[in-house]
């Protein structure tokens, strides 16, 4: 006997929802433990992505617990955040790294300097990109939300 499950395009749909959501969580998640690890809070330009980790993950919980409509604009907001601290991160770790190498060889230069910079293990020149991604990962999961597409439908029922 065979069984043959059918599968609609919102079941679908909704499970890569679901697990977009738990990845996006198992990122934030991490991310935090890795920065409280790495004593990620020793100066105010260090708290952004360990304070956005937290808070993103409280908000990751409250969607997918169906906090609705507001649960998800709030979930926006803070990927957007995430991703705007990923970019500024990146910036930050570049500039000390660079500088850094300077001090140890001023005539470093060109692509032999960015080199160094981007490989450097202290601190970690792409590190915070994880934020941007992790930012983008949750505005995937918020395209075309069905919380807006339920009341887009029924506005279209009116006309």
């Amino acid at each position: 006997m065979t069984v043959t499950r059918v599968t609609t395009g919102r079941t679908v749909a909704q499970s890569l929802r679901r697990g977009l959501l738990v990845l996006l969580g198992l990122g934030l998640l991490g991310t935090a433990v890795d920065l409280v690890l790495l004593d990620h809070y020793e100066d105010v330009w260090q708290m952004p992505p360990l304070v956005l980790s937290g808070g993103s993950l409280l908000i990751v919980l409250w969607a997918g617990l169906g906090g609705g409509r507001t649960a998800i604009r709030a979930l926006r907001i803070a990927m957007v955040l995430c991703i705007v601290s990923g970019l500024a991160g990146l910036a930050l770790h570049y500039n000390g790294n660079r500088e850094f190498q300077h001090e140890i060889d001023p005539d470093l230069a060109g692509w032999a300097l960015f080199s160094k910079v981007v490989t450097a293990k202290a601190p970690p020149a792409l590190a915070p990109a994880v934020m941007a991604q992790l930012g983008l990962l949750g505005l995937l999961y918020t395209y075309r939300h069905p919380e807006f597409e339920a009341r887009i439908e029924s506005q279209e029922e009116k006309s």
